[in-house]
């Protein structure tokens, strides 16, 4: 047996990569995330996201009247039966992000059922935007 190779017992050791989880897109541009939105933790509310998934920090998404915005995106997974991304606006209040930090754990859209307490916040932005 070469370096290379490993013996069959090793390689029904190892598991599978695990699914890539669903994602969350935080706009901080010109309205989110800037004290045009007062009394808003941006940075907590940012690091609470980034505990559950990974978070990526996006340039302005022309929905500035829905300041602070965070997009859920369903996993591939999800994705693949159907489950299409979740805008949220007006998120800020800690108790939102928690809610929204909650369902993304539990595996965000198509996975889990959105809380509807989210309802509130959910809003569909114009297909520019999409």
């Amino acid at each position: 047996m070469t370096s290379r190779q490993q013996p069959d017992d090793r390689r029904a050791e190892r598991s599978p990569a695990a699914p890539a989880p669903c994602r969350v897109v935080v706009c901080r541009d010109c309205c989110c995330g800037s004290p045009k939105v007062s009394g808003v933790d941006h940075e907590g509310q940012t690091a609470r996201l980034t505990d559950q998934v990974p978070v990526r920090i996006s340039a302005c998404l022309d929905v500035c009247e829905h300041a602070n915005v965070i997009v859920v995106q369903p996993s591939a997974a999800a994705r693949a039966t159907g489950a299409r991304p979740v805008w949220l606006g007006l998120v800020n209040d800690p108790d939102a992000t928690d809610d929204i930090a909650a369902w993304v754990e539990a595996g965000g859209p198509g996975v889990a059922p959105c809380p509807d307490i989210l309802d509130l916040y959910v809003f569909t932005p114009p297909r520019r935007a999409r």
